[in-house]
């Protein structure tokens, strides 16, 4: 017993240091605050991968921009900019921000529907797309299937569902039982039948109250508005669309469903419009074979203004597409056969308000960027004197100079030297240790391309459009 004792009870000869500052504490600093791999992965859990930190000044232009020429002009002016570019004008390879600032225009979006941004002039909701390397998407049917993922993904249709059936308890008188709710919660109940039954609310009566609404008069018979139309005992919910979709075979069918039907659902609930935000719209075009590129370039064409679809009529779907700098000319040939060019300008040289430039960064840039990720992990708040600590102005603007002032590339770099420097207690990081860092390491390496997104090997578009244009 007196061994099981002293066991339990005898201490250690040696104490931990509980003094001992963390390793970037030295910096008033929680963590390293620059990521690794700088690439945006917005369902990440860390801020400094999923573009939460974000210096919105650094893009200010091409905010204002797009916000004069695109979210406050109203949808029901019909010659409204349907179709814009976000172009890269730089060839730097990846990282210049693109990913970042296209997730937090759609957090913008969708934060008021951008009632606030149009002055109340459109109620529009904003989905973000990314195609997947390796060319998995070249044909126009592929795309439209990320566009309906992508929609699946936003809850826009759970969102859309349950504004229509809050409209009907309104109507019903049942607003005593719609109180104390989150939004996330109070959509969430909208689209449970359970919460109806506890409510006893007859889903008969509250289904026949949707059916009257003129625009679901004209919809197919097998559209997922209800999920069994016959007995209206069941709530039709996101997953009953997803089911109704893989379930079309044809091509064409997918763009009713897509351009025209769904549409129709979203007018129901209040939306006058929507921003489908493309990102690496690259990974289409190039690889692509000539035909894919015209056929591609028609059924934009066609979805967007020439068609008999609801989408052609009234311009409901606004697209920015945001690619790299080579691009345009990869894609202009079959853009200009196929009308778009006179509809929609590709052409960088040409002054057009729906080609948004998205400008290399320079210096003041860098140390905006720095500065907010510096921001978002101190432990303290610090004065205005302090807050590029531990760099400084000079050593800030020389990590832009190393890194071609591309923005994946100065985080990369911030990343390893602040580890470096914490590691060996450098209180102060300046130009001259920045300088002898770059010298003496020599595995500094500073990736371009995310690993995690394709293996493919990477595509040179500028030396790839200029054989293209011989």
């Amino acid at each position: 017993m007196e061994n099981l004792i002293n066991k339990l009870t005898q201490k250690p000869s040696e104490t931990v240091n509980l003094s001992e500052k963390g390793r970037f504490e030295i910096y008033n600093l929680s963590e390293n605050p620059f990521p690794r791999n700088p690439f945006v992965n917005k369902t990440s859990t860390e801020d400094k991968l999923n573009g939460n930190i974000f210096e919105i000044a650094i893009r200010e232009k091409e905010f204002t921009k797009i916000k004069n020429y695109f979210l406050n002009v109203p949808q029901s002016n019909p010659d409204h900019f349907r179709l814009g570019f976000i172009n890269d004008t730089s060839y730097i390879g990846r990282g210049n921000g693109k990913s970042a600032f296209l997730i937090n225009l759609l957090k913008k979006i969708n934060e008021n529907y951008c009632l606030d941004l149009s002055e109340s002039k459109n109620k529009c909701f904003g989905v973000f797309a990314a195609p997947e390397g390796g060319g998995n998407i070249k044909t126009f049917d592929k795309f439209v299937d990320l566009i309906f993922d992508s929609i699946i993904e936003s809850n826009i249709i759970n969102t859309s569902l349950a504004i229509i059936r809050l409209d009907i308890l309104i109507k019903m008188g049942k607003q005593a039982l719609l109180q104390n709710y989150s939004e996330d919660n109070l959509i969430m109940n909208l689209n449970s039948s359970s919460w109806f039954s506890d409510n006893n609310i007859d889903l008969y009566e509250l289904n026949e109250g949707i059916k009257r609404n003129d625009f679901f008069k004209n919809l197919p018979s097998d559209f997922p508005i209800y999920n069994k139309r016959s007995l209206f005992s069941e709530l039709s919910n996101q997953n009953t669309f997803l089911d109704y979709y893989k379930k079309i075979r044809k091509d064409n069918e997918k763009n009713d469903f897509i351009f025209t039907h769904l549409i129709e659902l979203f007018l129901v609930a209040g939306f006058n419009g929507a921003y489908i935000l493309v990102d690496d719209f690259e990974r289409v075009v190039e690889f692509q074979s000539a035909t894919q590129k015209k056929d591609f370039s028609t059924q934009i064409r066609t979805v967007l203004f020439d068609g008999i679809y609801i989408n052609s009529k009234i311009g409901f779907y606004n697209f920015l597409l945001a690619l790299h700098a080579g691009v345009p000319r990869l894609l202009a040939e079959a853009w200009s056969e196929s009308g778009m060019e006179n509809r929609v300008p590709l052409n960088p040289q040409i002054e057009s308000n729906n080609l948004i430039a998205f400008e290399k960064l320079n210096e003041k840039h860098a140390i905006m960027l720095i500065k907010k990720y510096l921001e978002h992990y101190r432990i303290k708040k610090t004065t205005k004197e302090d807050e590029l600590l531990p760099f400084t102005d000079k050593s800030i603007k020389l990590i832009g100079e190393f890194s071609e002032y591309n923005a994946s590339k100065i985080l990369t770099f911030a990343h390893q030297v602040i580890d470096k420097a914490s590691s060996e207690k450098i209180e102060l990081i300046d130009d001259k240790y920045i300088r002898s860092y770059k010298n003496d390491s020599k595995d500094f390496v500073i990736e371009t391309t995310p690993k995690n997104i394709t293996t493919t090997s990477t595509i040179d578009l500028k030396k790839k459009a200029k054989v293209k244009k011989k």
